[in-house]
């Protein structure tokens, strides 16, 4: 199911996420995947760079859990989150695909390589490299190209947070020629098992108060991000609602 809301096209439902993933890779075909959060969907309408990059992506996913509440009160439908942590755990489990995982500490790909051999052993043969610490601008991407091509994956995780994980994603595509970049930001950390690098407490999500313990956790990045959301979202949401109305929806 995919739908255009708040100016971004979204796919939805996870069954129809994967299905997606494998006819890309069932054509030999390519492409990158964003997962997008509550900061994804302001930011997006202030950069028209971020805006560029979420229109060509060929899978983005609803990781926000407002945006579902939204859509219930502006359209009285029903459409679910689907998290990057969550989307990483359901592609690790199919036990089917050649997987990259790139980006984050090297303290922190080798705990989550332990994690994830404990769901599928394979996962202890499969690449886990760090990236050095550069501006989105100076990455060396057809090397990096090249070391993909070279281990040949189905599927490429990167993790490096929103938005240089979405830029990278989209200046490394035309340098691959098969599989798929999917950008998941901190679930590197979340699956990890590192101590000071939990995801909240299911409860917490259920409640949508995980921004609360983002804040508290990393109060200088995340009081930054909450702020663009709150100035942001009322005006996007406004928006919306016109458009229904308008359209007669």
């Amino acid at each position: 199911m995919t739908e255009k809301f708040f100016g971004i096209t979204y796919t939805f439902g996870r069954e129809n996420v994967k299905l997606k993933i494998d006819n890309i890779l069932n054509s030999n075909s390519k492409g990158y995947v964003c997962v997008a959060d509550g900061v994804t969907l302001a930011m997006s309408h202030k950069n028209e760079n971020l805006k560029t990059v979420l229109d060509n992506a060929s899978i983005t996913v609803c990781d926000s859990g407002w945006v579902p509440l939204y859509l219930k009160s502006i359209y009285k439908i029903q459409r679910e989150q689907y998290c990057g942590s969550d989307l990483l755990m359901d592609i690790v489990s199919q036990k089917k695909y050649k997987i990259m995982f790139i980006g984050a500490s090297p303290k922190t790909l080798d705990a989550l390589k332990i994690r994830l051999s404990e769901i599928d052993n394979n996962v202890s043969d499969m690449h886990f490299g760090s990236l050095p610490f550069l501006d989105v601008e100076d990455f060396d991407y057809p090397k990096i190209a090249e070391n993909i091509k070279d281990y040949n994956p189905d599927i490429v995780f990167v993790s490096l947070g929103m938005p240089k994980q979405e830029f990278f994603m989209y200046k490394l595509s035309p340098y691959i020629d098969r599989g798929i970049l999917i950008g998941v930001g901190a679930a590197f950390k979340f699956h990890s098992g590192l101590k000071d690098q939990k995801r909240a407490p299911q409860w917490v999500i259920n409640a949508k108060l995980e921004w609360l313990q983002r804040i508290i956790s990393e109060p200088k990045k995340q009081i930054k991000r909450c702020s663009l959301i709150v100035t942001s979202l009322p005006g996007i949401y406004i928006k919306e609602y016109k458009k229904r109305k308008t359209n007669n929806l």
